[in-house]
């Protein structure tokens, strides 16, 4: 298992009219911690793309437990357990910073999508490695 969390601060125009966050602005901080947590273990967008690997998202969820409103400094704990074949599910966890209650919960799937031909393929070699690394494996 790899974890890493990131901060966000909800930005003014990420609520709307009732003052809490848009529910649709947590996929765009689960996409900030999934880019977060993939650059802090070596594998930022820009090389998984440089590769010939696109990250397509095939489903996504989000569960909503509280609202969290402007200014708040919220923090998006990203994990990945299990090593990827075809597809990597990815889980996200938000919190108020300096709390522990989970106040939105949710995951994605992408597929590994060959940049060129637009097929799916299998996990580059050099993606699980640096996975495998990062969850403590030897290969």
């Amino acid at each position: 298992m790899i974890s890493h969390t990131s901060q966000i601060r909800v930005r003014y125009a990420d609520t709307d009219q009732m003052r809490f966050v848009y529910y649709g602005k947590y996929f765009e901080y689960f996409e900030q911690g999934r880019s977060d947590l993939l650059r802090a273990i070596g594998l930022p967008y820009a090389d998984i793309e440089a590769q010939g690997i696109f990250l397509p998202v095939i489903e996504a969820f989000a569960r909503y437990k509280r609202s969290a409103r402007y200014d708040t400094l919220l923090n998006v704990r990203t994990t990945v357990t299990d090593m990827p074949v075809a597809r990597i599910r990815i889980e996200y966890a938000v919190t108020v910073d300096g709390e522990s209650e989970v106040i939105v919960e949710g995951y994605t799937v992408h597929s590994f999508l060959n940049a060129a031909t637009g097929r799916p393929t299998r996990a580059p070699a050099v993606f699980l490695q640096t996975l495998e690394e990062a969850m403590g494996k030897t290969t």
